[in-house]
């Protein structure tokens, strides 16, 4: 298995920084990429448009398993692994989150050409 490589992205000083709206959700934009951060149990973060039709996934709603429902076509996924529990064969891209005594951090992992020097 392919190891990856990430670039970690600073995107609060801390947890409390973020903004979420009342469904615990919130869109940003890290290294050029809508994201969506989500706050369950614990931080997650995603691509911000579902895979199935686009819908835009910070105005959907997290249940308390951490599945967030987009808000277009209902579909459901899993916030810890970006599979779809609706039964379809879509996947949400999920990205490593972490919070440590110097911020909250989201790793993009680093592709093109040059990315395996590193």
């Amino acid at each position: 298995m392919k190891n990856k490589k990430y670039r970690w992205y600073k995107i609060a000083d801390n947890e409390n920084d973020l903004r979420f709206a009342e469904n615990n959700l919130l869109q940003l934009v890290v290294a050029g990429k809508k994201i969506c951060i989500a706050k369950g149990k614990e931080l997650y973060a995603c691509t911000a448009k579902c895979p199935h039709a686009g819908g835009i996934i910070a105005d959907g709603f997290i249940d308390n398993s951490d599945v967030v429902t987009c808000p277009l076509h209902r579909y459901k996924f899993s916030l810890q692994n970006g599979r779809n529990i609706s039964s379809e064969d879509y996947y949400l891209k999920t990205y490593p989150i972490q919070t440590t005594g110097k911020g909250v951090f989201i790793g993009i992992e680093e592709t093109g050409l040059m990315s395996w020097l590193k």
